[in-house]
Parts: C-alpha cells; sequence; structure tokens
C-alpha cells in the first residue's frame, strides 16, 4: 500500500469516531447502522450488544462494509472512506480490555455522564480487518477515489 495513501486513510480514522457499518442480514439484504469505533493502524473495532442484530448477522456471514466521512456544506470539500473487510468477534481478554480502554479514550466527555461502563461480558467486541479501501476526494476531481487492496 502506499505511504501516502495509508497516512490519508490513517488520518481520517484518527479523526473521526462514528461509523456506519453494513452487515448481511438472513434475508441477503444489507442493513446499516452507525456505530462508536475506535482503531489501531487499519484495524478497527466496535461493539455491541450480544443479542443486537449486527451479531447475529456477523455470525452468519462475516463480510461488512462501512464508511467513514463528515458532513461538509461544500460538495467539492467532501473526504471519507469506505471499506470491505472481515469481521471477527475478539474473545482474547487481553486484546477485549485493549479495545475497550482505546473506545472509552475516544469518548473522553463520557466520563461525566453518570451511566455504568458496559463490561466485556455485556458487550461483543469486533475487529475489522480491511480488504479493500476506498478514499473519497473531491478535492481531486467529483467523486475521485483511490482504491487501495489491503
Amino acid at each position: 500500500m502506499d505511504q501516502a495513501i495509508k497516512s490519508k486513510i490513517l488520518t481520517l480514522l484518527d479523526q473521526h469516531r462514528t461509523m456506519r457499518i453494513a452487515t448481511l442480514r438472513p434475508d441477503g439484504w444489507p442493513q446499516v447502522t452507525t456505530v462508536g469505533y475506535t482503531n489501531d493502524g487499519l484495524t478497527i473495532y466496535f461493539l455491541c450488544g450480544p443479542d443486537s442484530q449486527k451479531a447475529k448477522n456477523l455470525a452468519r456471514d462475516d463480510r461488512v462494509s462501512l464508511a467513514i466521512d463528515d458532513d461538509t456544506s461544500q460538495v467539492m470539500e467532501i473526504t471519507g472512506l469506505s471499506m470491505a473487510a472481515r469481521a471477527q468477534m475478539v474473545v482474547d481478554p487481553m486484546e477485549v480490555e485493549k479495545a475497550m480502554r482505546s473506545l472509552m479514550s475516544r469518548y473522553p466527555e463520557q466520563k461525566s455522564i453518570p451511566l455504568p461502563m458496559p463490561t466485556p461480558a455485556d458487550v461483543r467486541i469486533f475487529r475489522l480487518t480491511p480488504i479493500v479501501v476506498s478514499m473519497l476526494d473531491y478535492s481531486k476531481g467529483f467523486g475521485h477515489t483511490d482504491l487501495v487492496c489491503c
């Protein structure tokens, strides 16, 4: 992967905290939801309820598609990324703890809200490994994308 493109991907991942993620329902239709995430390089982590539709969908099919971007007032300033990835449930306790700490550090304002933090037993944590990344940058031309295989 070209280092300049990788740097742009990492910058976008580090600048944001939410993504839209599509999983596949049992009937084959994609289901898109918004989730908070954290990343360690190109590896992305998110959590969801153990009985959530996302968790059930991922138990059947580990393929996901995701999008991360900004809402901008100027169409030619649109930047973002979309990604095809494989999702794996994280079961290693050390990796679970690391992902939980990292995710909570992305939301420092949460500390002032008296809500209980979920424990690893309360949630499912998934690791997303990218397969293909599409970098969107309209400043280079309407609909310009750089496609990168991982």
